[in-house]
Protein backbone atom coordinates (compact mmCIF):
# COMPACT_ATOMS: atom_id res chain seq x y z
CA UNK A 1 0.00 0.00 0.00
CA UNK A 2 1.55 3.19 -1.07
CA UNK A 3 0.47 6.37 0.83
CA UNK A 4 1.35 9.99 -0.89
CA UNK A 5 2.17 13.08 2.00
CA UNK A 6 1.97 16.62 0.15
CA UNK A 7 3.71 19.03 3.13
CA UNK A 8 4.32 22.68 2.49
CA UNK A 9 7.50 24.96 3.57
CA UNK A 10 6.34 28.13 5.60
CA UNK A 11 7.69 30.28 8.39
CA UNK A 12 8.87 28.45 11.44
CA UNK A 13 5.37 28.17 14.04
CA UNK A 14 8.19 30.08 16.56
CA UNK A 15 8.96 33.13 14.05
CA UNK A 16 7.41 36.51 14.61
CA UNK A 17 5.92 37.57 10.85
CA UNK A 18 6.86 40.86 9.59
CA UNK A 19 5.00 42.83 7.50
CA UNK A 20 7.20 44.12 3.68
CA UNK A 21 7.28 48.01 4.30
CA UNK A 22 5.02 48.34 1.16
CA UNK A 23 2.06 45.73 2.53
CA UNK A 24 2.40 44.03 -0.44
CA UNK A 25 2.96 40.60 1.10
CA UNK A 26 5.12 39.04 4.14
CA UNK A 27 8.86 39.88 4.80
CA UNK A 28 10.84 36.29 4.29
CA UNK A 29 14.53 37.51 3.75
CA UNK A 30 16.85 36.03 6.60
CA UNK A 31 13.14 33.99 7.84
CA UNK A 32 13.72 30.75 9.30
CA UNK A 33 11.55 28.16 7.21
CA UNK A 34 10.08 24.87 8.28
CA UNK A 35 7.57 22.18 7.58
CA UNK A 36 3.91 23.11 8.04
CA UNK A 37 3.28 21.99 11.61
CA UNK A 38 -0.37 20.27 10.31
CA UNK A 39 2.12 18.39 7.12
CA UNK A 40 4.51 16.86 9.95
CA UNK A 41 1.16 15.66 11.83
CA UNK A 42 0.71 13.64 8.57
CA UNK A 43 3.97 12.54 7.96
CA UNK A 44 4.10 11.22 11.29
CA UNK A 45 0.08 8.81 10.62
CA UNK A 46 2.15 7.72 7.48
CA UNK A 47 5.11 6.61 9.46
CA UNK A 48 2.97 4.89 11.76
CA UNK A 49 0.91 3.04 9.18
CA UNK A 50 3.84 1.47 7.81
CA UNK A 51 5.51 0.70 11.42
CA UNK A 52 2.05 -0.92 11.63
CA UNK A 53 2.64 -2.74 8.35
CA UNK A 54 0.17 -1.49 7.24
CA UNK A 55 1.84 0.98 4.08
CA UNK A 56 4.88 -0.48 2.59
CA UNK A 57 5.53 2.83 0.82
CA UNK A 58 5.35 6.90 1.79
CA UNK A 59 6.19 9.03 -0.59
CA UNK A 60 6.38 12.62 0.34
CA UNK A 61 6.01 15.40 -1.92
CA UNK A 62 5.87 19.36 -2.21
CA UNK A 63 5.02 22.08 -4.53
CA UNK A 64 7.28 25.11 -4.03
CA UNK A 65 10.95 26.90 -4.30
CA UNK A 66 13.64 24.77 -4.93
CA UNK A 67 14.60 25.60 -0.92
CA UNK A 68 11.92 23.23 -0.21
CA UNK A 69 14.19 20.19 -0.70
CA UNK A 70 15.26 20.91 2.95
CA UNK A 71 11.84 19.88 4.45
CA UNK A 72 11.45 16.80 1.55
CA UNK A 73 14.01 15.53 3.19
CA UNK A 74 13.05 16.20 7.28
CA UNK A 75 10.44 14.18 5.99
CA UNK A 76 12.34 11.51 4.87
CA UNK A 77 14.38 11.72 7.86
CA UNK A 78 11.38 11.63 9.61
CA UNK A 79 10.13 8.05 7.58
CA UNK A 80 9.46 9.15 4.25
CA UNK A 81 11.06 6.69 1.46
CA UNK A 82 11.38 9.19 -1.47
CA UNK A 83 10.01 12.41 -2.83
CA UNK A 84 8.95 14.64 -5.34
CA UNK A 85 9.62 18.27 -5.48
CA UNK A 86 7.35 20.11 -8.07
CA UNK A 87 9.79 23.42 -8.62
CA UNK A 88 8.21 26.27 -8.88
CA UNK A 89 9.21 30.49 -7.79
CA UNK A 90 5.43 31.24 -8.64
CA UNK A 91 3.31 31.90 -5.69
CA UNK A 92 1.06 28.92 -5.25
CA UNK A 93 -2.50 28.83 -4.29
CA UNK A 94 -4.78 25.55 -3.25
CA UNK A 95 -6.79 25.04 -6.95
CA UNK A 96 -2.97 25.04 -7.90
CA UNK A 97 -1.75 22.92 -5.70
CA UNK A 98 -4.67 20.77 -6.03
CA UNK A 99 -3.96 20.39 -9.41
CA UNK A 100 -0.66 19.52 -9.66
CA UNK A 101 -1.45 16.81 -6.25
CA UNK A 102 -4.01 15.75 -9.02
CA UNK A 103 -1.29 14.95 -11.55
CA UNK A 104 1.11 13.37 -9.12
CA UNK A 105 -2.08 10.83 -7.83
CA UNK A 106 -2.89 9.99 -11.46
CA UNK A 107 1.39 9.34 -11.97
CA UNK A 108 1.75 7.46 -8.36
CA UNK A 109 -1.67 5.93 -8.21
CA UNK A 110 -1.01 6.03 -4.12
CA UNK A 111 -3.92 3.95 -2.26
CA UNK A 112 -4.55 6.96 0.22
CA UNK A 113 -3.22 10.56 0.38
CA UNK A 114 -2.55 12.15 3.92
CA UNK A 115 -1.97 15.90 4.26
CA UNK A 116 -2.23 18.79 6.81
CA UNK A 117 -5.93 19.94 6.50
CA UNK A 118 -4.34 23.38 6.42
CA UNK A 119 -1.31 25.37 6.33
CA UNK A 120 -0.06 27.82 8.91
CA UNK A 121 0.70 30.71 6.69
CA UNK A 122 -2.27 30.97 4.49
CA UNK A 123 -5.14 29.14 6.56
CA UNK A 124 -7.17 28.42 3.85
CA UNK A 125 -8.27 24.78 4.60
CA UNK A 126 -8.82 24.37 1.14
CA UNK A 127 -6.30 21.72 -1.30
CA UNK A 128 -7.06 18.44 0.69
CA UNK A 129 -10.68 18.94 -0.40
CA UNK A 130 -10.16 20.15 -3.89
CA UNK A 131 -7.52 17.44 -4.65
CA UNK A 132 -10.25 14.74 -3.18
CA UNK A 133 -13.11 16.27 -6.08
CA UNK A 134 -10.27 16.90 -8.87
CA UNK A 135 -9.54 12.99 -7.96
CA UNK A 136 -12.95 11.81 -7.56
CA UNK A 137 -11.99 10.17 -4.21
CA UNK A 138 -13.91 10.34 -0.81
CA UNK A 139 -12.44 12.44 2.11
CA UNK A 140 -12.21 12.38 5.48
CA UNK A 141 -11.27 15.75 6.57
CA UNK A 142 -10.16 16.74 10.24
CA UNK A 143 -9.06 13.53 11.08
CA UNK A 144 -8.10 13.04 14.83
CA UNK A 145 -7.89 9.22 13.97
CA UNK A 146 -7.44 6.67 11.16
CA UNK A 147 -7.64 3.17 11.26
CA UNK A 148 -7.31 1.39 8.02
CA UNK A 149 -8.10 -2.03 7.52
CA UNK A 150 -9.56 -3.94 4.20
CA UNK A 151 -9.45 -1.82 1.71
CA UNK A 152 -11.64 0.69 4.08
CA UNK A 153 -10.22 3.96 5.72
CA UNK A 154 -12.48 4.59 8.98
CA UNK A 155 -11.73 8.43 9.74
CA UNK A 156 -12.48 10.31 12.97
CA UNK A 157 -13.58 13.43 12.32
CA UNK A 158 -13.80 16.91 14.57
CA UNK A 159 -16.44 18.68 13.95
CA UNK A 160 -18.58 21.59 15.71
CA UNK A 161 -20.90 19.18 17.21
CA UNK A 162 -17.80 16.76 18.57
CA UNK A 163 -16.92 13.64 17.13
CA UNK A 164 -17.88 11.67 13.69
CA UNK A 165 -16.73 8.44 12.25
CA UNK A 166 -16.73 8.43 8.44
CA UNK A 167 -16.15 4.94 6.85
CA UNK A 168 -14.31 5.69 2.66
CA UNK A 169 -13.70 3.30 0.03
CA UNK A 170 -9.65 3.39 -1.04
CA UNK A 171 -8.26 5.23 -2.48
CA UNK A 172 -9.07 8.09 -0.31
CA UNK A 173 -8.19 11.88 1.43
CA UNK A 174 -7.63 12.15 4.09
CA UNK A 175 -6.29 16.17 5.91
CA UNK A 176 -5.26 15.80 9.71
CA UNK A 177 -6.45 17.52 12.94
CA UNK A 178 -3.77 18.89 15.71
CA UNK A 179 -5.02 15.90 17.91
CA UNK A 180 -4.35 13.17 15.62
CA UNK A 181 -1.19 12.43 17.13
CA UNK A 182 1.98 13.44 18.40
CA UNK A 183 4.85 13.99 15.61
CA UNK A 184 8.39 12.62 16.57
CA UNK A 185 11.69 14.07 15.89
CA UNK A 186 14.04 13.05 13.38
CA UNK A 187 17.65 11.40 14.38
CA UNK A 188 21.07 12.06 13.81
CA UNK A 189 20.96 8.53 11.68
CA UNK A 190 17.94 9.47 10.02
CA UNK A 191 18.80 12.68 8.77
CA UNK A 192 22.08 11.46 7.29
CA UNK A 193 20.12 8.61 5.50
CA UNK A 194 17.74 10.77 4.26
CA UNK A 195 20.57 12.39 2.05
CA UNK A 196 20.65 9.58 0.37
CA UNK A 197 16.92 8.94 -0.39
CA UNK A 198 15.62 9.44 -4.22
CA UNK A 199 14.45 13.36 -4.69
CA UNK A 200 12.87 13.67 -8.13
CA UNK A 201 12.17 16.92 -9.80
CA UNK A 202 9.53 17.61 -11.74
CA UNK A 203 7.64 21.07 -12.97
CA UNK A 204 4.45 22.37 -13.43
CA UNK A 205 4.90 21.89 -17.59
CA UNK A 206 6.19 18.10 -16.92
CA UNK A 207 2.43 17.76 -14.65
CA UNK A 208 1.05 19.90 -17.81
CA UNK A 209 -0.59 22.14 -14.41
CA UNK A 210 -1.24 25.77 -14.82
CA UNK A 211 -0.02 27.07 -11.37
CA UNK A 212 -0.64 31.00 -12.19
CA UNK A 213 -2.30 32.44 -9.44
CA UNK A 214 -6.25 33.53 -8.99
CA UNK A 215 -6.08 35.53 -6.38
CA UNK A 216 -4.68 38.55 -5.97
CA UNK A 217 -3.70 40.10 -2.42
CA UNK A 218 -4.38 43.60 -2.71
CA UNK A 219 -2.87 44.20 0.77
CA UNK A 220 -1.49 42.60 4.11
CA UNK A 221 -0.69 44.56 7.67
CA UNK A 222 -0.07 43.67 11.20
CA UNK A 223 -3.04 43.55 13.35
CA UNK A 224 -3.91 46.59 15.18
CA UNK A 225 -2.25 46.56 18.66
CA UNK A 226 -4.73 45.43 21.37
CA UNK A 227 -5.21 48.80 24.06
CA UNK A 228 -4.26 48.12 27.77
CA UNK A 229 -7.26 46.59 30.00
CA UNK A 230 -8.58 48.47 32.76
CA UNK A 231 -9.46 47.26 36.40
CA UNK A 232 -13.05 48.52 37.37
CA UNK A 233 -14.32 48.87 41.10
CA UNK A 234 -17.88 47.35 40.36
CA UNK A 235 -20.06 44.78 38.86
CA UNK A 236 -22.35 48.17 37.96
CA UNK A 237 -18.82 50.09 36.62
CA UNK A 238 -18.09 46.75 34.09
CA UNK A 239 -22.04 46.99 33.23
CA UNK A 240 -21.73 50.43 32.72
CA UNK A 241 -18.48 50.24 30.63
CA UNK A 242 -19.60 47.17 28.63
CA UNK A 243 -23.40 49.09 27.69
CA UNK A 244 -22.43 52.46 27.08
CA UNK A 245 -17.90 52.56 25.90
CA UNK A 246 -18.40 48.73 24.25
CA UNK A 247 -21.59 48.41 23.62
CA UNK A 248 -21.68 44.72 23.62
CA UNK A 249 -24.67 44.66 26.02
Amino acid sequence: MKVLVPIKRVIDYNVKVRVKADNSGVDLANVKMAMNPFCEIAVEEAVRLKEKGVVSEIVAVSIGPKAAQEQLRTAMALGADRSILVETDEEVQPLGIAKALKAIVDDEKPDLVILGKQAIDDDNNQTGQMLAALAGMPQGTFASEVDVADGKVKVTREIDGGLQTVELKLPAVVTTDLRLNEPRYASLPNIMKAKKKPLDNKTPADLGVDLTPRVTIEKVENPPERQAGIIVGSVDELVEKLKNEAKVI
